[in-house]
C-alpha cells in the first residue's frame, strides 16, 4: 500500500503567499517552477517520519497521579502530585524533590502554567529529572508556576494564583512560586527551578527560602522549556544551603546535548560548605541598593547582614559598578526578542543550534499557542507584540546590541571577581507585593510581574552564579533576602558563603 506523504508540497497559492511575504514579485509561471524545484526536498522531510527519533531515557516507573483539590492544596502550589522513586541509595536517598511545571516528567502532565498547553504529558524525562533519580531522590509531583515561565510575580498561573506562606494575599514571587512554597511549608525537601530573569531567586527571597541560580549551563537545561537560550537556566530551591549544594552536587555537568553547556566545569560542592570565609574578601554593590522602589528595611537588612561576614574573618568592602544599573535594560532587549524569536515564533525551540529538541513538547506547544493565543498572559501578549514590533521595524539591532553589551555587563563584574571573591546586594529591593485583585488593570496585572527585577535579571545575562539567601524580615513578617555572587563556574564558593552566614545568622521569624 502506497504511503500517504506526511509533509506535502506547497500549493500555487501558497508559494505566491510566501513570496509575498518576503517581498518576492512572482507569476503563476515562476510559483508553478519553484514547487517544482520545493517537491524534491519535500520528500525528504517526508521520509524523516520513517526513521526512529533517539528519546531522553525513562528509568523509572511512576504513578500518573492526580491534580489536588483545594483541601490538599491551600497555597495553590502543586500542580500535580505523583511519585517516582529513583535508587535506593545515593547523594539524594531520603530526600523528596518537586518539579517545576516546565521540567519534562515522562507520563505526568505538564502545563507549564498556561492553558496552552493543557493535556499535555511528555514522553521523556529531562536530564536532571534522570540525575535526581540515579542519586536516589524521590520525585513527589509538579510545583505550579506562572504563565509560561514570563512572570517574576505569582499571579498569571492557570490554575490560579500562588499565596505566599508568609502572609495570604500577597505573592510567592515567580516565576517557580509553587516549588518556593512547598519546600518553605515542608511537603517538599528540594524543589527545582528555572531562572531567565530572577525565577528561581525572586520566590526564594519573597518565600523566604535558599534559591541558587547556577552559572550558566552548569546544569543541563535539556527536557526543560525554554525562554531564550542566553538565559535559560535550572537550579536548586532548598530550606537551607546544605541541601541545595546536595542537590547541586547531582544534576551538574554536561550531558552532551545542550549547547548551553560551553567550557562546563564542576566543582565538590558539598565539601565547600564546611570552609568558612575567613581570609575571604566580600564585595557590597553600591549599585544594588537606594533603587525608586527600594525599601528601606530591605537596604538596612541586607547592609548589615553583608557587613557580618566581617565577625566572621572576611574582608568586607564596598564597591561600585556602574552598569550593574543598566542590566535590567540590557536584559529587557535580550528576554524581549529573544522570547519572541524562540519561545514564541520558534515554539519553544527555534532552530540553529545542536542539541536534544524534545520534539512532543515543540508539537504541543505549537498547536496550544497558535491555536489559543487569547490564553497567554497579558505579559506574554506585551512581549510578542512588542518583540515582534522591534524585529519589524529595527531588524535585530538592538538585540545584537544589547547581547554585545551583555558580554561588557559581564567583564564588569568579572573584573570585580578579580579582587574579591564574592559580591552581596539585595535580591530584590523590595519586599512580597500584595497580588493583584481579580478586576485590576492590564496595567496593573503586568506591572505586578516585572517590578521587581531590577537587581537578579543583570546575572541572567552575565551568567553568573547568585543564590538568595534570607537575611532577615520586615516589620509586616515579609522575608527578606541577601544575594551572593561569584565568578563564573566557581558556584562552591558561592554556597560557601552562604553557608557560612547562614549558620551565623539563624534567620529566625519572630513570633
Amino acid at each position: 500500500m502506497a504511503k500517504f506523504p506526511t509533509v506535502r508540497t506547497p500549493t500555487i497559492d501558497e508559494v505566491l503567499d510566501i513570496a509575498d511575504d518576503f517581498g518576492l514579485n512572482l507569476s503563476i509561471e515562476d510559483a508553478e517552477s519553484y514547487q517544482g524545484l520545493m517537491a524534491g526536498t519535500v520528500a525528504s522531510y517526508d521520509r524523516l517520519d520513517d526513521l526512529a527519533e533517539p528519546k531522553l531515557e525513562v528509568k523509572y516507573p511512576r504513578t500518573t497521579g492526580y491534580r489536588p483539590p483545594p483541601e490538599e492544596n491551600p497555597y495553590n502550589a502543586w500542580y500535580w502530585k505523583s511519585k517516582v522513586k529513583g535508587k535506593t541509595r545515593g547523594l539524594l536517598s531520603g530526600k523528596t524533590i518537586v518539579l517545576k511545571d516546565n521540567i519534562c516528567l515522562a507520563g505526568v502532565p505538564m502545563m507549564n502554567g498556561s492553558m496552552v498547553l493543557e493535556g499535555f504529558v511528555p514522553d521523556v524525562d529531562a536530564t536532571v529529572v534522570t540525575r535526581i533519580l540515579d542519586a536516589g531522590g524521590t520525585i513527589i509531583g509538579k510545583a505550579a508556576n506562572t504563565n509560561l515561565c514570563f512572570d517574576g510575580g505569582s499571579a498569571t498561573t492557570a490554575t490560579g494564583m500562588v499565596e505566599n506562606p508568609h502572609k495570604r494575599g500577597y505573592s510567592a514571587g515567580g516565576s517557580s512560586a509553587g516549588s518556593a512554597v512547598l519546600v518553605a511549608i515542608g511537603e517538599a525537601d528540594m524543589g527545582m527551578g528555572g531562572d531567565q530573569g530572577g525565577s528561581i531567586r525572586i520566590p526564594a527571597c519573597w518565600s523566604g527560602i535558599v534559591g541558587h541560580k547556577p552559572t550558566h549551563g552548569l546544569v543541563p537545561y535539556t527536557g526543560v522549556f525554554p525562554i531564550e537560550m542566553t538565559l535559560d537556566h535550572t537550579g536548586p530551591m532548598t530550606k537551607n544551603v546544605t541541601d541545595a549544594a546536595l542537590l547541586l552536587q547531582a544534576i551538574a555537568g554536561s550531558d552532551g546535548q545542550d549547547p548551553r553547556q560551553i567550557d562546563c566545569r564542576t566543582q565538590d560542592y558539598v565539601k565547600a560548605l564546611s570552609k568558612g570565609v575567613n581570609g575571604m574578601k566580600i564585595a557590597i554593590l553600591k549599585e544594588g541598593f537606594g533603587h525608586p522602589e527600594s525599601e528601606k528595611i530591605v537596604d538596612q537588612k541586607v547592609r548589615s547582614a553583608a557587613r557580618s561576614f566581617k565577625s566572621l574573618g572576611a574582608i568586607v568592602k564596598e564597591v561600585s559598578i556602574p552598569i550593574h544599573l543598566d542590566g535590567f535594560h540590557i536584559w529587557n532587549a535580550i528576554a524581549v526578542e529573544g522570547a519572541t524569536e524562540l519561545m514564541l515564533k520558534g515554539n519553544g525551540f527555534g532552530t540553529n543550534w545542536e542539541g536534544y529538541y524534545t520534539t512532543s513538547l515543540l508539537d504541543a506547544y505549537a498547536k496550544g499557542w497558535r491555536s489559543r493565543p487569547n490564553d497567554l498572559s497579558e505579559t506574554v501578549k506585551t512581549v510578542m507584540m512588542l518583540g515582534e514590533y522591534m524585529h519589524r521595524n529595527y531588524n535585530g539591532h538592538y538585540y545584537a546590541k544589547a547581547q554585545n553589551l551583555s558580554r561588557k555587563l559581564r567583564n564588569s563584574y568579572d573584573e570585580i571577581l578579580e579582587d574579591f571573591d564574592v559580591i552581596v546586594l539585595p535580591t530584590l529591593p523590595q519586599t512580597a507585593t500584595k497580588l493583584p485583585a481579580p478586576d485590576c488593570s492590564r496595567e496593573e496585572y503586568v506591572d505586578s510581574a516585572l517590578n521587581m527585577l531590577r537587581n537578579t535579571a543583570p546575572f541572567d545575562c552575565s551568567g553568573h552564579p547568585a543564590i538568595s539567601i534570607p537575611c532577615g524580615f520586615s516589620s509586616s513578617g515579609l522575608p527578606i533576602g541577601m544575594m551572593i555572587v561569584g565568578k563564573r563556574y566557581d558556584d562552591a564558593t558561592v554556597l560557601q558563603a552562604a553557608r557560612a552566614f547562614e549558620k551565623k545568622a539563624k534567620v529566625k521569624k519572630k513570633k
